[in-house]
């Protein structure tokens, strides 16, 4: 009887779609936010260390490659990766321009590497004469694949199937003894040539090409100062005007601060206009709330008139830059009764069964003055488009830095796509989000990108909240797309712990702030004039606060602490290991009025320690444990530590020092570690 025929054998596919011979696994990519839902955020220039979790069945060879490319590209460039164990691999690149990145990896099992690293153990002859010919095969098929890529004159080909013959031939001829033949098997360079054309028929491709934000160096290291323009006039009963700002930047700059940022410069609402403190019924000649936006004279595109026109704005924006100054303003959602919007746009606010529009509310707190958006309007399309409009034409007059007040209170995905239209037209624009809120949210606005994010600084205090808040700043997952700008105080929060006008405790909150931080600010002239008294007990609301009336500051008090500000600044923009967080590390200190730290820079050569005395009031003293593997000196080498607030010096040696400091002095260290080096005259110093 004739045989059956054979049934074809069954289709398989594979939960992941791959071809049944793909064997490499790509089990993470890291860093990722959400999978790839979110960018990870580093600024032009900073390198990006990717890891990966790849591995194979068995024991073969595994090449695993990180590809990246500008978002706008079709080319990706690859790195080989370093397996670190534990199928660990690890490469890194730079974004080398602001933009939008993507990056990902691809793996494979390596035939040629594989057979390659069993040879190098192999040592009975017969398996090394076996082996060789075996590799004699894998080296053909890369001169093939050179042979296919080249374009040239097909050297590398050549050389390959060159070698593929002779070792062949060696092999199976016996013309060479097992050691040499090995050798010859194994040399290097013609190993290396044939790993350039390897065999990626069966690689695995991680499946998310995930994205990556590359913004300016600002988005990563700032040092902000706040001010009201009308309250800069150097006579107390009169508006400020940009004129006026104009002649405090040299002030400003010269307490080495980059970004100048005003509170809202747009007219301010009349109806139900706020007084003096707060109060619910303003009186003659009470100048409203900022934040209370729009009246007969524009909306938020126009400014205010008493602060000055377009042309002076122009004008002090440009001087702002030649004093190394950047304007940031502030864009409030919100509108005042007698905004333009109200009228032209009803459907954009929420209508009460009275016939009148729902004012802004957080109960017990109610706010007259200010009437939110309806995110939820039919016309939401014209909201948004709107709304991403007033960037646009603030974007048009030179400001490129935005502090977005409450975003919390708006649609998130209004944010995530007015900042992604905006930064694909404007990749140097950057946002902060004011938003005191609860960390998921917080934390979803990073995400939807925020370029920088307001903390909960102001309201950590101790050693202990201190540390646990920037560990998980600087080191949890968070910190790959969540740059923190600590604020010491602002318009809105006047600080318990400032209340009593300590000097120690505004120095201490500066340093702080200053060395914990890339960026920083402060609510400017409160601070360096250590302003302190609240509207009444228990409240964080500064009295006479300048939210709802005009101030007058005097620059010339002799306990200004503008000086110290200045010398911190300087410190700052000096030291490349205060630019950027990723580095922070505590070390442990014996007494739990003194918090110590470091940081450095990428390179390792410019290294950071801080100590300071979170006791405003009594001398503290203790023993510092250095890692010092961290700071970069050897056990038994001595170093210097030069406090830079101080300009003392001290020779250490070993990890374990001893340290006092005096609130009532200066109530912190600042070291840069200065390691000894010798030149060519044997003459030792530190550098």
């Amino acid at each position: 009887m004739p045989k059956a025929a054979a049934s074809p054998a069954p289709k398989i596919e594979r939960a992941d779609g791959e071809d049944g011979r793909v064997r490499a696994v790509i089990d993470a990519v890291l860093p990722n936010v959400d999978g790839g839902r979110f960018a990870v955020k580093r600024v032009a220039g900073e390198a990006l260390r990717v890891q990966a979790h790849c591995f194979a069945d068995g024991h073969d060879v595994l090449r695993v490659m990180l590809r990246w490319r500008a978002e706008a590209d079709a080319d990706w460039t690859e790195l080989p990766m370093k397996a670190l164990g534990n199928d660990v691999w690890e490469a890194e690149f730079a974004p080398p321009a602001v933009g939008r990145y993507r990056y990902t990896v691809t793996a494979w099992v390596d035939a040629f590497e594989s057979w390659r690293h069993d040879m190098a153990r192999r040592i009975d002859a017969e398996d090394i004469r076996i082996a060789s010919q075996v590799g004699a095969q894998e080296i053909a098929a890369a001169a093939e694949r050179a042979e296919q890529a080249e374009r040239a004159k097909g050297a590398d080909a050549q050389a390959l199937a060159r070698w593929s013959r002779e070792l062949k031939a060696a092999a199976v001829e016996n013309s060479m003894d097992a050691t040499a033949l090995k050798a010859f098997a194994l040399d290097e360079a013609l190993c290396v040539l044939a790993e350039r054309y390897p065999d990626r028929r069966l690689a695995t491709h991680h499946p998310v090409a995930l994205p990556l934000v590359a913004d300016r160096e600002r988005a990563r290291f700032s040092t902000w100062y706040e001010l009201f323009p009308r309250s800069t006039a150097p006579q107390g009963d009169r508006h400020g005007t940009f004129k006026d700002v104009e002649a405090r930047l040299p002030a400003i700059a010269a307490m080495g601060f980059d970004v100048l940022y005003f509170p809202p410069i747009h007219p301010i609402g009349r109806i139900q206009r706020k007084g003096k403190n707060n109060a619910l019924a303003a009186q003659p000649g009470d100048v409203g709330s900022p934040w209370a936006i729009g009246a007969e004279e524009g909306g938020h595109k126009s400014i205010l008139p008493e602060l000055g026109t377009r042309e002076d704005f122009q004008h002090l924006r440009a001087e702002a830059q030649r004093h190394g100054l950047e304007i940031a303003l502030d864009i409030a959602f919100q509108c005042a009764p007698d905004h333009p919007y109200v009228k032209a746009h009803p459907a954009w606010f929420r209508w009460r069964p009275d016939g009148t529009v729902q004012y802004a509310e957080n109960p017990p707190k109610k706010y007259q003055d200010i009437y939110p958006f309806n995110f939820e309007t039919e016309d939401w399309q014209g909201l948004w488009t709107e709304l991403k409009s007033v960037f646009e034409h603030w974007i048009a007059e030179g400001v490129k830095i935005f502090r977005v007040d409450n975003p919390h209170t708006k649609a998130f995905p209004f944010w995530e796509w007015a900042i992604t239209e905006l930064k694909q037209a404007h990749p140097d624009v950057l946002f902060l989000a004011e938003a005191f809120t609860r960390p998921k949210v917080m934390h979803r606005l990073a995400k939807l990108g925020f370029s920088q994010s307001y903390t909960y600084f102001t309201w950590r205090n101790t050693k202990q909240e201190l540390t646990e808040y920037f560990i998980e700043l600087s080191q949890g997952p968070g910190s790959e797309y969540f740059r923190p700008n600590v604020w010491p105080n602002t318009p809105d929060i006047l600080h318990e712990r400032l209340q009593g006008g300590e000097t120690p405790v505004f120095m201490a909150r500066l340093v702080l702030a200053a060395t914990l931080s890339a960026s920083y600010g402060i609510y400017g002239p409160a601070f360096e004039l250590r302003e302190h008294l609240p509207r009444e007990q228990g409240s964080e609301e500064y009295l006479n606060s300048e939210k709802y009336q005009l101030r007058h500051w005097n620059h010339d008090d002799p306990q200004s602490l503008a000086p110290f500000i200045a010398r911190v600044n300087h410190i700052r923009r000096e030291n490349p290991a205060l630019h950027s967080d990723r580095s922070l590390r505590f070390f442990d200190i014996d007494n739990g009025e003194l918090l110590a730290y470091a940081k450095r820079s990428p390179d390792g050569s410019n290294v950071i320690v801080t100590v300071v005395n979170l006791d405003p009031h009594n001398v503290q003293s203790g023993w510092l444990d250095l890692d010092l593997d961290f700071v970069g000196c050897e056990p038994a080498q001595s170093f210097q530590v030069h406090d830079l607030l101080s300009n003392q010096r001290y020779l250490w040696q070993g990890s374990r020092h001893f340290v006092r400091l005096d609130p009532h002095s200066v109530p912190a260290h600042v070291f840069v570690v200065r390691r000894r080096v010798r030149d060519e005259r044997d003459f030792d110093y530190f550098l």
